[in-house]
């Protein structure tokens, strides 16, 4: 064998270990869970206990006044806010931002006389 060939160690790369707590995010961007997009795709889910309160309390809302209701949840959402109050001229609403659901609802006389506690922000209407 020639002496100018010389036998070369081979070895393995070492690739970085990822887990599930770490995602690889390119630098600059964020990531978004794919249930969170689907959910503010989907619009506001309402909570067993609102649609019985609205329909007791005879509250109704249009689908243009609910998509405007889901969008600024979605705008609160991104701000921080994990529990909101929303007012509109007919009712109020206690949603939650963080899974996107209306938990309760009021008619707005009802509102006057409340104080509401577990809420980090407000959305009028």
């Amino acid at each position: 064998m020639d002496q100018r060939i010389q036998q070369l160690q081979t070895q393995a790369l070492q690739l970085p270990r990822l887990t599930k707590k770490s995602p690889v995010v390119p630098t600059g961007q964020t990531t978004t869970a794919f249930k969170d997009v689907l959910q503010e795709a989907q619009g506001l889910k309402v909570s067993k206990h609102a649609q019985e309160r609205l329909q007791q309390r005879n509250i109704t809302i249009d689908p243009s006044q609910w998509q405007k209701i889901s969008e600024k949840v979605s705008e609160a959402k991104q701000k921080g806010i994990t529990e909101s109050l929303v007012i509109t001229n007919d009712a109020a609403l206690l949603v939650s931002t963080k899974n996107h659901t209306v938990v309760t609802a009021m008619d707005r006389s009802e509102v006057e006389s409340k104080i509401f506690t577990n809420i980090n922000g407000a959305i009028l209407m």
